[in-house]
């Protein structure tokens, strides 16, 4: 009996400690995942969206607040939808076993399944965008009620009026819904309904609290013109650059931006901006207006991207968001709406030539082992045939390129009385070349004499490796031993 009653206890603690394991503390409505309770949380929850963040990460921080805004108002309307949260700094084994490279990283467990999440990082985005995910479309909206209470519970909301929800029509506006996760959308073919809002026949309209309060759709009506109309007219006018609206101006189907650089506490948006609406609304279906304030100091980055200080503001710049990033400059900082127009005109007519940055030419270029390179001289340096050269493109800030610079003022060293081969590098933040784009620090590459053949560098960053790969003409086995680090040039998203 006594073995008995030990087993039985022996038992009943084991079944305590695995509630105690199971156990998922909340925190400001967000669930607190780990290794230990994962398995239980995702099982007992249908749907579950989970970011898996690391606390020093600036975009997880970012991103904290709306997380948890979102969390609590899907509680606040009893949604079965759950958020977690997961420190993969500590929970190594959970962010190991679903393949986390980078943070935040979200994925969204659907009956155990995960899926990546492919939102944006506001309440609102996240909260449309599992709400997709979980139920129709399109709302049906059956009264006038419905209606009111939908556009009451979405700032941003688009709504397609049909009278036979069966019609083509009706059935390409579902499958533009079912494509566009971050936009909520209703429909209705109730009367009274279409008369409220004073919706055409077949007509599609876009609610939001800015500009004109709503934009109807006109033209027609196909899945790739609903989908434009959704991501241009959910923008205000002319978008003011921030943490919240970043992901949607880049992520937009307009790349075309056209960037005011501005002081708000100087009245520049009132002196300068606000005469451009009237341009705005004639050109925003192929350039975006964007403004971005000199006053805050998370933009410094950006000023450096264009090369500019921000004792120029206001100023504009005009950049094409496709691989290469094109940029281009006004040829006065005349900033009238006529001369802005006329700016916009000869870009869209394809007679603007690239800004391309470059620094002055340093008078000691070729002073030292390592050649200094900008734009003005790189060709006749790194293009001449009759040797073979070796560029670093490098960024300032970069860590990996300051580990480097030791080993490769050895390098050149070596070689600086080698009258076939050139050690060079060239601050790529500062200067841009137009048949070269980098996108990563730092980038090494080696232009061969003779047909001036362009081969990556790919070994390991050692003196060894370098010397082994210039000894070779650049035919040294280009598997690196060990992947080599190197940061990445500013993201769109993160200009």
């Amino acid at each position: 009996m006594k073995f008995l009653i030990c087993a039985l206890l022996v038992a009943a603690s084991y079944v305590a400690a695995a509630s105690a394991e199971a156990e998922v503390k909340v925190e400001e409505g967000v669930l607190v995942a780990t290794v230990d309770n994962f398995k239980q949380l995702i099982a007992d929850n249908e749907f579950v969206l989970v970011e898996f963040y690391a606390p020093w990460c600036g975009h997880c921080k970012a991103l904290a607040p709306e997380y948890a805004k979102a969390a609590q108002q899907l509680a606040e309307k009893e949604s079965p939808i759950k958020l977690a949260k997961v420190d993969a700094t500590v929970e190594g084994e959970l962010a190991e076993q679903y393949a986390v490279r980078g943070y935040p990283t979200l994925k969204f467990f659907r009956s155990g399944a995960p899926v990546e999440y492919s939102g944006g990082r506001q309440a609102a985005d996240i909260i449309a965008w599992v709400n997709k995910k979980t139920g129709p479309p399109a709302k049906e909206l059956t009264s006038v009620a419905d209606a009111e209470q939908f556009l009451k519970d979405n700032e941003i909301a688009i709504i397609g009026f049909f009278k036979d929800t069966e019609s083509e029509e009706a059935k390409t506006f579902t499958k533009a819904a079912n494509a566009l996760d971050s936009f909520v959308f209703g429909v209705s073919s109730n009367a009274e309904v279409i008369a409220k809002y004073e919706a055409s026949d077949n007509g599609v309209i876009l609610f939001k609290p800015f500009d004109d309060k709503k934009s109807v759709f006109d033209g027609e009506l196909t899945e790739e013109s609903l989908k434009k109309f959704a991501q241009v007219q959910s923008l205000p006018l002319i978008v003011d650059f921030n943490h919240e609206s970043a992901s949607k101006i880049f992520g937009g189907s307009i790349k075309s931006h056209l960037l005011f650089f501005v002081s708000k506490e100087a009245g520049h948006i009132e002196k300068y901006v606000d005469p451009l609406r009237e341009i705005a609304k004639e050109y925003r279906n192929d350039i975006l207006f964007v403004t971005i304030s000199a006053d805050e100091e998370d933009h410094t980055r950006i000023f450096e991207f264009f090369g500019m200080n921000k004792e120029e503001v206001p100023t504009i710049r005009l950049i094409k968001l496709e691989e290469d990033m094109a940029k281009y400059k006004p040829e006065s900082n005349d900033l009238s709406a006529e001369t802005i127009e006329a700016f916009l005109k000869k870009f869209l007519d394809g007679k603007l030539k690239q800004h391309l940055l470059s620094q002055d030419l340093p008078e000691d270029w070729d002073k030292n082992p390592v050649k200094v390179l900008v734009s003005s001289n790189f060709e006749s340096v790194a293009l001449d045939k009759s040797k073979s050269v070796l560029v670093e493109f490098y960024a300032p800030w970069c860590g990996h390129c300051k580990q480097l610079a030791p080993i490769y003022d050895q390098l050149a060293e070596k070689y600086k009385d080698n009258e076939d081969i050139v050690i060079a590098k060239m601050d790529s933040t500062a200067n841009e070349l137009e048949s070269i784009k980098i996108s990563s620090f730092p980038t090494i590459k080696y232009f061969r004499k003779d047909d001036n053949k362009v081969i990556d560098y790919n070994l390991d960053r050692t003196l060894e490796d370098f010397i082994k790969f210039l000894d070779s003409n650049g035919e040294a086995d280009s598997d690196p031993v060990e992947e080599t680090e190197e940061e990445e040039a500013p993201k769109k998203d993160e200009l």
